[in-house]
């Protein structure tokens, strides 16, 4: 899996547009190899990213979870100390 898509199911707040499409553009970047598309397959590729963003967005809206909804800050220190413990730095 890419390393840049992050969760973003069971987040408060509820992951946004942005990230929604920010993920579905990393996902076609890796599944087509292109980080940016050539002109004769640009309509194709925005295309790919639109229908993914849709189907993401739908998914992540209609699941349903009894645990409790992460917080964003706590799980982004949680990140930083295991790549601080785990590289060094």
């Amino acid at each position: 899996m890419c390393r840049n898509i992050k969760t973003l199911y069971n987040y408060e707040p509820p992951a946004t547009k942005s990230e929604i499409e920010s993920a579905a553009l990393q996902y076609v970047r890796k599944i087509s190899g292109f980080q940016k598309p050539s002109q004769v397959n640009t309509a194709a590729f925005e295309s790919a990213v639109q229908e993914v963003t849709k189907a993401t967005e739908r998914l992540v809206r209609s699941l349903k979870t009894n645990a409790p909804a992460k917080n964003r800050e706590v799980e982004a220190a949680k990140a930083r100390e295991r790549n601080r413990s785990r590289f060094g730095r």
